[in-house]
């Protein structure tokens, strides 16, 4: 068993980012997680912070460095969608999906390097979306924020690879979330016909890529976009 790793989660209290927290905690990391209201998994640190907000976030950051070291794994995952056609898009439907889903990554990101480049170490890991490639209608939004993690992540992975620190991007597709129920059964249906696999993922399947990316096996690895999408994006 390797020495446990600090490892901090945005928006695990659910979905993803939960199940995210829940695998780095089984393999015995040490691991924080943000929530808005709460709800960590058990045996995570659970830290209050909207993501949003750049003080929240710092102060989160340095507690969880606080209780458990510098942070070796990176995973910002939390996002919003506030989907609509564009023409009915207002600004705020713009604003909080881009400072949500990019500006915060690009703080977290900042901030964790600081403390990866002492160490000459680290993994930068952004949950992305099989819509950033594909596109969606209704999440011209939704689509440029993940989009904007892939570029952001690639030009990391030029920036810090020379310090020993990878930067990646997991793109699930529809994967049976929250997010994901609301949807009609109409609807729920026809996503399915489009993914060869036939069915959604479970939040397990998305945590295991990000395992992967964050092990010693992805060490050669940075830069790179990994699908989770049961087909639905390929040639993407």
């Amino acid at each position: 068993m390797n020495e446990p790793r600090s490892v901090l989660v945005t928006g695990g209290n659910r979905g993803i980012g939960r199940a995210i927290a829940e695998a780095f905690i089984a393999q015995g990391d040490l691991v924080a997680v943000t929530t808005r209201s709460g709800g960590a998994p058990e045996g995570a640190l659970d830290l209050r912070a909207d993501v949003t907000d750049a003080a929240a976030l710092d102060a989160a950051f340095a507690a969880a460095e606080a209780a458990h070291g510098p942070v070796e794994v990176l995973v910002a995952n939390a996002g919003i969608t506030a989907d609509t056609l564009m023409m009915r898009m207002s600004d705020e439907d713009w604003d909080s999906v881009i400072a949500t889903n990019l500006t915060s990554s690009f703080r977290l990101a900042r901030r964790a390097t600081k403390g990866m480049m002492r160490q000459r170490r680290g993994r930068i890991i952004f949950i992305s979306s099989v819509v950033a490639l594909l596109g969606s209608p209704g999440q011209v939004n939704y689509a440029a924020s993940k989009s904007g993690l892939v570029g952001m992540a690639r030009s990391l992975a030029r920036e810090l690879g020379p310090r020993n620190i990878t930067a990646n991007v997991v793109a699930p597709g529809y994967v049976d979330t929250d997010m994901t129920a609301v949807l009609s059964d109409e609807q729920k249906e026809g996503i399915r016909t489009q993914v060869p696999l036939g069915r959604y993922a479970d939040p397990a399947e998305v945590a295991g890529a990000v395992l992967w990316l964050a092990s010693p096996s992805a060490a050669y690895v940075t830069g790179a976009v990994i699908p989770v999408d049961g087909g639905l994006g390929m040639g993407h």
